[in-house]
C-alpha cells in the first residue's frame, strides 16, 4: 500500500468511526456559529460547508494529513513549473496562463508566452470583428470543447454580439450536419483545437469545415504541432500555439479560450483570467484552514476515504451553468481516475468518485427522489448565484428557495409515521455562491475546482497530470476502423469480430 493511503486510513478512520451515529443536524445544533466558521469568501465566491458531515476534530485531522503530505509545497511546486506531471517529465503550467505567482526560469518563460500568445489572440479578434465574418465553429473534443463551451454558454449575457459561435465535437457527422446547417460559408470562420493536431475527431470534422469553407482562408488553429496544422491547410499567422505543459482540461485559459474571447470579447477574456488569478494567490497564500481550495479538497477526501461514498453531485442552480457538470466530469475524473502512483504502487485506497449532475430546478424533478430517499448517500456542491442578469424578481426568488430548500432537506431529513414519505436526511453538501455570473466569478469558480483536483491528487500520492487510460481505446480503434470499412484487417477478439459481422450483414440488408 503507498504511503499516502496509509496515512490516510490511519488519520481518518478512527474519525469515521466516531461520527458514524451523528447526524448533521447534531452537528449543527451543537455548534451555533458553525455555519460562520464553516464558510469563507475568496472575492465574488462564497462557500459554505457546514453540512458535510465532519466536525472540528476530524477536520483538524484532515488538515494535518494535508500540511504532512506536503500541501503548500506541493501548490508552490505547481507554480513554480516543477514537474509536477512525474510520468510525462514536465510541468503542469497552466497557473501561468493567467497569473505571474511562479518563481523560477521556467515559470517566467510560461508566462512570457502566454502573454504573448494572448496578444495575438487578440489582434485576430480584431481582424475578424473587421471582417464580414458572423459565425465562428469551434471544431474540438474533450478539452479543446468542453471548456470553452462551459464558458461561452454560462457567459451568454456577457457577449458582445458581434459573433455567434457554435461547437462541433463529435465524430459523429450528424453533428457536423446540424451545427452547420443554416450557416453561411461566406460569413463564417472555423477554429481548429488539438494539442496534437493528431486527433482523429477533430480532423475528420477539420477536413469537414476545409471543403465547406472552400479552403483555409477562414481557417484558424491551436495546436501545440504547429508544422501538422499547417500542413493541413492553415497559414502559419493563423495558427496560435498551445504548449507540452499545460494539459487540454487546464486549457481554457490559453489560446484554446479563443472562442470565449470572441463571444466575450477580450476585455472579458481578461477578467475570466483575473478571477482565476484571484483564486490562484489565494490557495498560494492562504494557510490550509483557511484555503478554499484546499477545503473543498479535504471534504471530498472525507467524502469518499472516511465515509465511502463513490459519487459526487453538481448541481448548478443556475441554468447558465447546465454545462457544470459536464466540464468537471473530465476534469475531476480524468485528473483523479488513477489507481496506481507515480512509482507504480497500487493507492491502496479509493480514489475519483463518479462526478454527474444536473441543473436545478430542473434536476429537482428527475433524479432528486435517489437523492433524497435512495439507499446510496450521494454528497453534493449546490451552486447559487445571488444577482441574476433578468428581470424576473420572481422566478429568481423561487430559484434561491429552492437551492436553500433541497440543502436544507437533504441534511435534516423529515420524520412522518409511512416509511415511504420519510426523509432520512444527513446526506453532506456544500454551497458555493457566486455574487453574479460574471467573467471574473466563473474564473473563480473553475480555478477553486482545479485547485482542489490537484490538493486530492497530492492527498492520494496521484499524478493529476496523466491521462494514459484514454489511450488504449484510441488506439484499438485506429486498428478497428479498416474492418468497420470493410477492407481487409486482422481481428483477434472474437467479440468484436461477431459485432464486425453483424455491423456487415445489417448494411448488406439495408434498402
Amino acid at each position: 500500500m503507498a504511503a499516502a493511503a496509509q496515512r490516510l486510513q490511519a488519520s481518518l478512520a478512527p474519525h469515521a468511526r466516531r461520527l458514524a451515529d451523528t447526524r448533521i443536524a447534531e452537528l449543527v445544533a451543537g455548534a451555533p456559529d458553525r455555519a460562520a466558521a464553516m464558510s469563507l469568501r475568496v472575492g465574488p465566491l462564497y462557500a459554505n460547508f457546514a453540512r458535510q458531515r465532519i466536525d472540528a476534530e476530524a477536520l483538524r485531522a484532515l488538515l494535518a494529513l494535508g500540511a504532512e503530505a506536503g500541501l503548500p509545497a506541493a501548490l508552490r511546486a505547481l507554480f513554480d513549473g516543477e514537474r509536477v506531471n512525474a510520468s510525462e517529465g514536465r510541468p503542469a503550467l497552466h497557473v501561468a496562463l493567467r497569473s505571474d505567482l511562479g518563481a523560477g526560469a521556467t515559470a517566467r518563460e510560461a508566462h512570457a508566452q502566454a502573454l504573448d500568445a494572448r496578444a495575438r489572440m487578440a489582434a485576430i479578434v480584431a481582424a475578424l470583428a473587421d471582417s464580414d465574418v458572423t459565425d465562428v465553429v469551434n471544431v474540438g473534443i474533450g478539452g479543446s470543447d468542453l471548456g470553452p463551451r462551459l464558458v461561452v454558454d454560462a457567459l451568454k449575457d456577457a457577449h458582445t454580439g458581434r459573433f455567434r459561435v457554435h461547437f462541433l465535437t463529435n465524430v459523429d457527422g450528424s453533428d457536423a450536419q446540424h451545427t452547420l446547417r443554416g450557416l453561411d460559408p461566406a460569413k463564417t470562420a472555423a477554429i481548429l483545437v488539438s494539442k496534437s493536431f493528431g486527433t482523429q475527431e477533430t480532423l475528420l470534422n477539420g477536413r469537414i469545415l476545409f471543403d465547406w469553407l472552400g479552403g483555409g482562408e477562414r481557417l484558424y488553429a491551436v495546436s501545440a504541432n504547429v508544422p501538422k496544422a499547417e500542413a493541413f491547410g492553415v497559414a502559419p499567422e493563423r495558427v496560435l500555439p498551445m504548449w507540452d505543459w499545460v494539459g487540454g482540461r487546464y486549457s481554457l485559459w490559453s489560446a484554446v479560450g479563443l472562442s470565449i474571447a470572441l463571444a466575450i470579447g477580450m476585455e472579458g477574456f481578461e477578467a475570466l483570467l483575473a478571477g482565476a488569478a484571484e483564486m490562484d494567490a489565494h490557495v498560494l497564500e492562504a494557510p490550509l484552514q483557511a484555503n478554499l481550495p484546499v477545503l473543498h479538497a479535504l471534504a471530498a477526501v472525507w467524502n469518499r476515504n472516511a465515509l465511502d461514498l463513490p459519487t459526487h453531485a453538481v448541481l448548478p442552480y443556475d441554468e447558465r451553468l447546465a454545462l457544470l457538470p459536464a466540464y468537471l466530469q473530465q476534469l475531476v475524473m480524468e485528473s483523479l481516475g488513477k489507481s496506481v502512483t507515480p512509482g507504480g504502487e497500487a493507492v491502496g485506497v479509493q480514489t475519483v468518485p463518479v462526478l454527474w449532475g444536473g441543473a436545478g430546478t430542473n434536476s429537482q424533478h428527475s433524479f432528486f427522489q435517489a437523492l433524497h430517499q435512495g439507499t446510496q448517500t450521494v454528497p453534493a456542491d449546490f451552486i447559487g448565484v445571488v444577482t441574476p442578469h433578468h428581470g424576473y424578481a420572481e422566478n429568481h426568488a423561487a430559484l434561491l428557495s429552492n437551492l436553500l430548500a433541497q440543502t436544507e432537506a437533504l441534511a435534516n431529513g423529515h420524520g412522518a409515521d409511512d416509511p415511504q414519505k420519510r426523509y432520512p436526511g444527513n446526506r453532506p453538501s456544500t454551497l458555493l455562491l457566486l455574487d453574479a455570473l460574471v467573467p471574473r466569478a466563473l474564473g473563480a469558480l473553475i480555478a477553486l475546482y482545479e485547485h482542489s483536483v490537484y490538493a486530492q491528487s497530492v492527498l492520494w500520492g496521484i499524478n493529476a497530470f496523466d491521462q494514459w487510460g484514454v489511450e488504449l481505446g484510441k488506439r484499438i480503434a485506429g486498428e478497428l476502423l479498416p474492418a468497420v470499412k470493410g477492407e481487409p484487417a486482422r481481428v483477434e477478439d472474437p467479440v468484436t469480430r461477431a459485432l464486425l459481422a453483424e455491423i456487415a450483414a445489417r448494411r448488406r440488408a439495408a434498402p
